[in-house]
């Protein structure tokens, strides 16, 4: 058997198995409170793991494997970057916004402030958001395929784009949060078996020396000892000052956009308790930083076996890295049957990531626009469940459909770090208006809808006038040339200008509503109360 028929075998499979998973929660999926919460029925073990399949996404898995296999040290700062994210996630976040909220985020920030306008600011973030993030999944799926079934015409790739973004709207439309929960937890535990098994054999190929393997990755990355060194791709002395401010820009949108992440947050309103909400965010980093170890492993073991030039060939942005190296460690230790197996075994586990991922991005912005923006603020709270669902089903069919048609454009790119883009625009809209909104009892309207459209705005504005867009040639338009701002993450920029904007919005407004604030801080501390957020 070819490893093009092993690999769509085993893909179908996958699919068949999760399309069951989704068709039977289908059958239990009954009120707004399940398609949302998934009926707030999972335990914290169970809510870690689907976190760590929603987290560990194409990013992670593809992206961040390949940069590390191209660049060395520096590829290994998105891992470092992507896991203290969670304590952030931990200490400010997560049994806050679930002692808090209802069903989204919106519902913390609307709580004590005028509705409407709140609403409206943070669905349009959580949609934006999710776009970014979902583009990079589609793009990671359209290189897999390409290495996989050897499609190389963009109108294969594309075709591909088109499957995965059916299946996703699928996996929503039926099975709510109830299914997309289990299809990540299936993810997470087929991901981490397979990234596990690949770093065995890696480190097995090397007699399970680390400093061996180091070794062959620099002197077969054509960088010598500069590979395992800060500054081949950050802070290089060619860049100078742009390149370090980059660096910093990236660090600080890994670190502080998880806790602003819409699909991150939605999963805090999954489990029954505040204290389930707890232990589910420590799982979920118990899984995640397991996981980032072994990328250490799949990157630099994708340098030293398969090596630079052959995964540039296969894909410039290096996202085919872990499946080259997969089959080409199964090559090496049982043959070339042996390599074809693993090869079609991991890309059927990278095609399981990408689906469940999307799945939770897509749930997560159709249900801020069914939840907030229809039910709050198109019909000012006069909704039905029923129609909350309805219309939360219709909107993951079109937000599916933008992604799909983005993501065939945005082939080029690297998915990590379109992912870091993703993180840049969710630190600087939702996470000022969310940290304000917990902790700062003068906040008020205009400082929430400041804060977020003054974030968002000024992250998107610098994308687009950035090189990511245009001047080279890995940018969106490489033909072209419109950018003024020198820097690929704007997050150094675009995160202080939330904060700013949320602080001076909150100022010139008399707004003030000081019972609520003590009613939404009781309530996030302690939990007392919090029942009220999570029933009609």
């Amino acid at each position: 058997m070819s490893e093009q028929t092993l690999g769509i075998v085993l893909f179908v499979l996958f699919v068949a198995a999760t399309l069951g998973i989704t068709f039977w929660a289908s059958r239990h999926t009954k009120s707004a409170a399940d398609f949302y919460a998934g009926g707030r029925s999972f335990t914290g073990v169970q809510n870690g793991l689907a976190i760590g399949g929603d987290y560990m996404s194409a990013a992670s898995f593809l992206g961040i494997a390949g940069i590390i296999a191209l660049y060395g040290y520096d590829g290994f700062l998105y891992s470092i970057g992507f896991l203290v994210a969670w304590l952030v996630a931990l200490l400010l976040v997560a049994e806050l916004m679930r002692n808090s909220g209802k069903y989204t985020m919106a519902d913390v920030l609307a709580f004590r402030m005028s509705p409407r306008p709140v609403r409206t600011a943070a669905g349009v973030s959580t949609i934006v958001v999710s776009i970014f993030y979902l583009l990079a999944q589609m793009v990671g799926a359209g290189a897999l395929v390409g290495l996989l079934f050897g499609i190389t015409s963009d109108a294969g790739k594309a075709g591909t784009i088109v499957v995965v973004g059916v299946l996703m709207i699928i996996y929503v439309v039926v099975g709510g949060m109830k299914g997309t929960t289990w299809v990540q937890i299936v993810k997470a535990v087929l991901l981490m078996g397979g990234a596990a098994l690949v770093t065995l054999l890696v480190l097995g190929h090397f007699g399970f020396n680390l400093s061996s393997l180091l070794g062959d990755a620099a002197g077969q990355s054509g960088k010598a000892d500069a590979f395992l060194e800060p500054g081949l791709r950050y802070g290089t002395d060619a860049a100078g000052l742009t390149g370090k401010l980059d660096l910093i820009s990236l660090g600080l949108a890994l670190v502080l956009g998880t806790a602003g992440l819409p699909h991150i947050l939605i999963r805090f309103y999954t489990v029954p308790t505040a204290k389930d909400a707890r232990k589910s965010v420590i799982w979920g980093i118990g899984i995640i930083g397991v996981f980032y170890l072994l990328t250490l492993v799949l990157g630099f073991g994708a340098a030293a076996l398969v090596g630079s030039s052959a995964i540039k060939e296969q894909n410039a942005a290096g996202n085919t890295a872990a499946p080259q190296l997969a089959q080409k460690v199964g090559e090496l230790i049982f043959g070339d049957v042996g390599g074809t197996i693993l090869l079609a075994i991991i890309a059927a586990v990278a095609f399981a990531t990408i689906l469940a991922v999307v799945a939770g991005l897509t749930l997560a912005s159709s249900s801020s626009f069914a939840h907030d923006l229809y039910a709050h603020v198109f019909k000012r709270g006069n909704t039905t469940d029923q129609q909350e669902v309805r219309v939360a089903r219709i909107a993951a069919f079109a937000i599916g459909a933008v992604s799909i048609v983005l993501g065939i454009f945005a082939q080029s790119l690297n998915v990590a770090f379109l992912v870091a883009l993703a993180f840049a625009v969710a630190a600087s809209g939702n996470l000022p208006a969310i940290i304000y909104s917990l902790f700062w009892k003068r906040f008020n309207t205009t400082g929430a809808v400041s804060a977020i459209y003054g974030g968002l705005g000024a992250a998107l504005f610098l994308v687009i006038f950035s090189p990511v867009v245009s001047s080279k040639p890995t940018s969106l338009f490489p033909n072209a040339d419109f950018h003024w701002f020198p820097l690929d993450n704007p997050g150094l920029v675009s995160i202080p200008i939330g904060f700013l904007a949320g602080y001076i919005g909150t100022v010139l407004s008399k707004e003030y509503n000081a019972a609520k604030y003590a009613e939404i801080e009781v309530r996030s501390l302690t939990g007392a109360g919090a029942e009220k957020a999570t029933t009609h």
